[in-house]
């Protein structure tokens, strides 16, 4: 399907930054069959020719693919307008970038811990800033964030990636008190495993909770959905 054409009756917009295989590419998969548009954000995007069309073809709806670098501000904020000049303001955010090396916090480079931070919690707010403010206007929208069961039991060999998914959890706790007033739901789905399919940790079971997430009404937002 054309950048061109339309998607007859779509719920809105579903934005992914960070839509690899696994949890990227079962969230856009389960916001598809939901009803929505979804823009796929990755580094090569050309990468997600074949993913776009065939869950395009499948359910109907406009999937495409867009250049962003969740470490590097301007490709971020480029490749969200980019997205929402072909799909409309978008009404679901998701947020799913894992960057880091395992480490312990003696010996972890600190350029590395430093550029992890950068893409995992940063880029996560400006991801959320880049959209918020249509969110506001609107009254309503989702901003969910993959989170990490080290938010709350850190492991000393992931040092970094500890640190990063407290921060962010911490974020969108934060994030959730500025934005819920305006109907803007801000949240996190947060794993606790390692992501596998078959096992309670699937891709599709995890996507579900993001589809949980945006659905509940204002008054009835959860800021945490567990994974466990």
């Amino acid at each position: 399907m054309s950048r061109t054409q339309t998607s007859p009756s779509a719920l809105g917009a579903c934005l992914i930054v960070g839509a690899g295989p696994g949890i990227g590419q079962a969230v856009a998969a389960a916001f598809a069959h939901e009803g929505y548009d979804v823009a796929l954000l990755a580094r090569q995007p050309q990468r997600l020719a074949e993913i776009c069309a065939e869950l395009g073809k499948r359910t109907g709806r406009r999937v495409f693919s867009y250049a962003a670098d969740a470490a590097a501000q301007d490709s971020l904020q480029q490749g969200i307008a980019a997205a929402s000049a072909d799909l409309g303001e978008p009404e679901v955010l998701i947020y799913n970038v894992a960057q880091h090396a395992p480490g312990r916090p003696m010996t972890v480079p600190l350029d590395e811990l430093v550029a992890n931070f950068r893409t995992n919690v940063v880029g996560a707010l400006v991801a959320a800033r880049a959209v918020a403010p249509a969110m506001i206007a609107r009254g309503r929208g989702s901003i969910l964030f993959t989170g990490g069961g080290f938010a709350t039991a850190p492991a000393v060999d992931y040092c970094s990636l500890s640190m990063d998914k407290a921060a962010l959890r911490s974020l969108t706790f934060t994030l959730a008190q500025e934005l819920g007033a305006h109907g803007v739901h801000v949240a996190t789905v947060t794993v606790h495993g390692f992501v596998q399919t078959g096992t309670q940790y699937d891709p599709g079971r995890i996507a579900r909770a993001f589809v949980q997430l945006h659905h509940q009404p204002k008054g009835h937002f959860e800021t945490e959905i567990v994974c466990k």
